[in-house]
Formats: C-alpha cells, sequence, structure tokens
C-alpha cells in the first residue's frame, strides 16, 4: 500500500463513519457508497482494504457501541501487564519499540540544543507530522488538509527551543515501519520528550497491546497515584508520539471514549480498526 493509498482510504474511512453517525438506521452498502460518492464495488474495496472487514460488518461494530464493548471485553489491567511481557521494550503484534527519555533538567531547557528532523508523510489515519531527534522518534501529530500549519505549531511549542531541520530521508524508513507499510517488524525507537510525571504516563501506555484498552483511572493506579486520575489526563492529552504512544487506547471508566488531542473521529477508527484486525471473533460475519 503507497503512502497516497493509505491517505486516500482514510478519507474514506472518514466519510463512511460520519454518514454512519448521522444515519438513524443502519446503511446499505450501496447507501454508504453513495454518501461517500463512489461505487458499490470500488467503495467495498477501498473500506475491505483499509479497515480488514466488509462496511457492514465495521458498521455493526460501531452501532454496538465499540467503546464500552472494549472496556467490557477487551480491558487490560497495568498492573499484571509486566508480568505476562507488556512492556515498552517489548510490544505485541505488528511493531517493536525501544524508548528512552529526555533528563529532566534537558526538558526543562525547552529541547535547547536539540536538533529535530520533522517531515510530513502519509499514514493510514490522514497526513502525519513525524518529528524525531538523532536517538527515535519524538512526535507524530494528524492533520486535515487544510491544518497542517496548526499541527507544526502545536509540535513545535512544545520544545520551543530546539533546532528544527527538515529531513523526510532521515524519518521516513522508522514511519514505514511505525504504520506497517514496510518491515513491520522492525525496531521502532523513541525518544521521549516530557515532564517525568507525562513520562511515567506515557509508559503506562506503551502496556496497553493492540486491541485493549484501559482507563485514565487505571493509569492512575498502575503508577502508584490513584487519585491524580484529571492530571493523567493531562498527560495523556500531551502525548507527543501518537498512535506508537497508544493514548487512543485510554476511555473514561463510564466507557466514553473521552477525548483525543487529534479528533474523536481519528480515535474511533484508531480503537475499531485495531480490535478488528487483532481478534478473528470480531472479523466473522465479514461479507
Amino acid at each position: 500500500m503507497t503512502d497516497m493509498t493509505q491517505s486516500y482510504h482514510y478519507g474514506v474511512i472518514g466519510r463512511a463513519i460520519r454518514a454512519i453517525d448521522d444515519a438513524e438506521t443502519p446503511l446499505s452498502l450501496d447507501e454508504l457508497a453513495a454518501r461517500c460518492g463512489m461505487s458499490t464495488a470500488h467503495f467495498q474495496r477501498v473500506f475491505s482494504s483499509w479497515a480488514g472487514v466488509s462496511p457492514k460488518r465495521f458498521q455493526q461494530y460501531l452501532m454496538l457501541g465499540h467503546a464500552k464493548a472494549l472496556l467490557r471485553d477487551r480491558f487490560t489491567t497495568l498492573e499484571t501487564a509486566d508480568s505476562v511481557g507488556l512492556s515498552g521494550q517489548s510490544r505485541l503484534h505488528d511493531m517493536f519499540l525501544r524508548w528512552e527519555a529526555m533528563s529532566p533538567g534537558e526538558y526543562a531547557r525547552g529541547g535547547e540544543g536539540l536538533t529535530i528532523f520533522w517531515g510530513w508523510f502519509e499514514s493510514p489515519f490522514g497526513p502525519a507530522l513525524v518529528m524525531g531527534t538523532e536517538k527515535g522518534l519524538c512526535g507524530i501529530g494528524f492533520a486535515e488538509e487544510a491544518g497542517t500549519d496548526a499541527a507544526m505549531a502545536d509540535l513545535v511549542n512544545r520544545w520551543p527551543n530546539a533546532s528544527y531541520v527538515e529531513d523526510t530521508s532521515r524519518l521516513r524508513p522508522w514511519v514505514l515501519s511505525a504504520f506497517g507499510v514496510e518491515n513491520p517488524g522492525e525496531p521502532v525507537p523513541l525518544f521521549l520528550i516530557g515532564a517525568p510525571f507525562q513520562i511515567k504516563v506515557w509508559e503506562a501506555l506503551l502496556r496497553v497491546p493492540s486491541g485493549m484498552v484501559t482507563t485514565y483511572s487505571e493509569i492512575a493506579q498502575s503508577i502508584g497515584t490513584p487519585r491524580a486520575v484529571r492530571a493523567v489526563g493531562t498527560a495523556v492529552g500531551r502525548n507527543p508520539i501518537s498512535w506508537l504512544i497508544p493514548c487512543h487506547r485510554a476511555l473514561r471508566k463510564s466507557g466514553g471514549l473521552g477525548g483525543y488531542h487529534w479528533g474523536l473521529e481519528r480515535k474511533r477508527m484508531m480503537l475499531a480498526r485495531e480490535a478488528l484486525q487483532s481478534d478473528p471473533a470480531l472479523r466473522q460475519g465479514a461479507a
């Protein structure tokens, strides 16, 4: 799948999800295709290629309240994650991450003396702004076609004193592996730039495997600050490396999606794609 194909598929899936949300009753395949301005056959191929299941199966999954179903059936207890090998050093399924963190003193200087390379790439979730240092990826943000300036400002403002150099060739091997385009099993190094509490929260997120979810309160409990649920939520929202540090897997205790820095529609797409692709049982009846 080429970079441009990924971006095109993301746009189709986004329009389809909006159509499903707006409809009072389930839409037929023909109706969904028409809402997306495509022929039925072409829409079926594009959708199934991106999601791994048919539009009908995906729609059924969403209309069942997938966030609550995930929390009920696919909740992971972070306190026991390490005992079964779910850590930041060993991710399951389609990628492996190794990471190290900037020291608190370096973080306090706002990235002073640090060179950050950046570039725009297409991804399964739309245009992605990717940043990295010599040590690994430090930022992934998402944008719609008209919002690239806002995404750039968002990440740059986190480390205002760093030097920024556009260099897609340096980042491309890591990016292709991170999004599963090429060499999906290759290690993806991460360089976490954040305050100590934020990094503890991001470490906890790295222990949540693909297709599973957790809650803000579970994260707070796992890092030894059970009353700091609101602070945990803030740290989750400040995660600079979207997708690879899976803040999209954090839900409210009620089963609500909560927030997502890059848009709830994108969060729904990430959760649904991971759950459907990681569990054969959810893929049954895909036609």
